[in-house]
């Protein structure tokens, strides 16, 4: 990574993700996408987690590593919650056509209907299906920004309409955590193999004081970092974390892992 003239975070280059990411890989692979996305391939079931390939109303600081057009098949689209930088209705649109299923939090379940047409499942929290070889559980969060924007506050936003999801693989599991305020109850799952971690010092998502108590609570946990170095907007601390600080705050620092996008990761039992 490096340091623009903007004083942000970037990352040094964008991998681009070939075909063959999405067969079978004979591991899990995890991919970061750019902002808060994710591709996942375990064994060849395939998941993408808030995949905004196109469609997003903000200048970025990457390519994205592919388009809906290089996408071969899902067994799932996972979205966390309706913030345009994690649902892009463009994205979905197009990737309907080769993704066997949505999952999402019941109120984005039933944005994709009434907005696109498209078949969502929706959940509480809690809730656990199996998508292919993986099984997926909802995680909480807390991110109702919106019921203190004037703007956006045009529906009482639950807590249960965001989530994270927890994904057990044959590997081991994966935690995404979503955007959240900081929970009590975040700080006591079972220890995850790994987890996509949001470290940006925003009061709606985790903060830079909880992301490092969140690391703390699971000191051996490689924590694959998203949500950063991908939005050229610097005056927004919701997109501008960066991992040189994060690394001399918390226990274990070299567990950090900074992905270029598209760049894969195997997963791997602690």
């Amino acid at each position: 990574m490096f340091i623009n003239e903007k004083g942000q975070a970037v990352p040094d280059k964008t991998e681009k993700i070939s075909p063959e990411a999405f067969g079978n890989v004979g591991r899990t692979e995890i991919r970061w996408l750019g902002n808060g996305g994710a591709l996942i391939n375990s064994h060849g079931t395939t998941l993408m987690i808030d995949p905004v390939l196109s469609g997003f109303d903000m200048p970025l600081l990457i390519e994205v590593p592919l388009t809906e057009e290089d996408v071969l098949h899902l067994d799932s689209i996972l979205l966390t919650h309706c913030d345009n930088d994690h649902y892009s209705r463009k994205s979905c649109k197009e990737l309907a056509l080769v993704t066997d299923a949505f999952h999402a939090p019941h109120y984005v379940a039933n944005l994709l209907e009434e907005e696109l047409g498209i078949p969502g499942n929706g959940h509480n929290i809690g809730d656990r299906f199996p998508v292919g070889n993986t099984t997926v559980m909802l995680t909480p969060a807390w991110h109702n920004w919106q019921n203190e924007s004037p703007k956006q506050h045009t529906r009482e936003y639950a807590m249960e309409d965001y989530c994270g999801f927890w994904i057990d693989t044959p590997d081991g599991s994966i935690w995404a955590v979503g955007d959240s305020r900081l929970m009590e109850e975040q700080l006591h799952m079972p220890t995850p193999d790994a987890m996509l971690f949001d470290f940006s010092d925003s009061r709606w998502h985790i903060g830079l004081e909880g992301a490092v108590r969140m690391a703390e609570a699971y000191p051996d946990t490689p924590l694959i970092l998203w949500h950063w170095g991908s939005v050229d907007a610097p005056e927004w601390k919701e997109f501008n974390g960066n991992p040189e600080e994060l690394k001399k705050k918390i226990v274990n620092p070299k567990r950090v892992v900074v992905l270029n996008p598209g760049e894969p990761y195997e997963l791997q039992r602690l």
